[in-house]
């Protein structure tokens, strides 16, 4: 049994039973994508207990040694940046947004790539807001699908860049989260990035379906301090 009590077989037989009409070149193009997904999701994983390792004063050495590489590999692989300060479910989102990129074949992370990775993780409070406003998660999706660039004719393997809208929006999101105090980007602030960046695409998405900055913003500061106030009475 593996760690993760999953096995190759139960991977193929998700795959045959999602897409029993494909040939064998489609699910080669299909398991290309899932294991892309959970490559980063891999990288994700040690990445979060590496920082919790350098907050309880870990050494670059300590750790390269724990995943079996130099220091110098380690500090490069694993070193703060630019999703330093994002909680799990926010960079799930964005794993999310990359893999939306590939399958449909395009050659950059749009943000509207990144609105159907939030759409992706219902955990998320971008997920609530978003679904509470639009009344239901298939009208955004269909917004989205509706302003979606045409398919390219192959999916791109391994990393997958970031538009420049896109990394205007996580620069955003990131001022977003400063903006009200908090010491995380969540879900939320990606939110609040997206719609932030006037010009792209997910703004004007955001726009269609009745939502506007400053709304947005107050949605995100009341859930937030209704939150941390239950549970500090806890």
């Amino acid at each position: 049994m593996s760690p993760l009590n999953i096995s190759l077989a139960d991977l193929i037989a998700r795959l045959d039973e999602e897409l029993p009409d494909a040939n064998d070149l489609a699910r080669i193009s299909e398991a290309q994508l899932r294991a892309q997904t959970l490559s980063d999701l891999a990288d994700q994983l040690v990445g979060h207990y590496v920082g919790k390792a350098k907050q309880s004063g870990a050494s670059w050495s300590e750790i390269g040694e724990a995943i079996g590489v130099s220091k110098q590999a380690a500090q490069q692989r694993h070193a703060p940046a630019a999703f330093e300060r994002f909680t799990d479910l926010n960079r799930h989102s964005i794993v999310l947004a990359q893999e939306a990129a590939r399958t449909h074949k395009h050659d950059l992370i749009g943000t509207e790539h990144i609105l159907l990775g939030l759409l992706g993780e219902p955990r998320g409070l971008a997920y609530e807001v978003l679904t509470a406003k639009a009344e239901s998660e298939q009208r955004i999706r269909e917004a989205i699908g509706e302003a979606m660039p045409p398919a390219g004719k192959k999916a791109l393997r391994g990393h997958i860049a970031f538009a420049p809208a896109s990394k205007e929006a996580i620069e955003q999101a990131r001022r977003a989260s400063t903006d009200l105090g908090h010491g995380w980007v969540g879900t939320e602030h990606t939110l609040l990035g997206l719609i932030r960046s006037e010009e792209s695409p997910a703004a004007r998405i955001l726009r269609d379906l009745g939502f506007t900055s400053d709304e947005l913003h107050e949605t995100v500061r009341t859930e937030i301090t209704e939150r941390l106030a239950a549970r500090d009475a806890q």
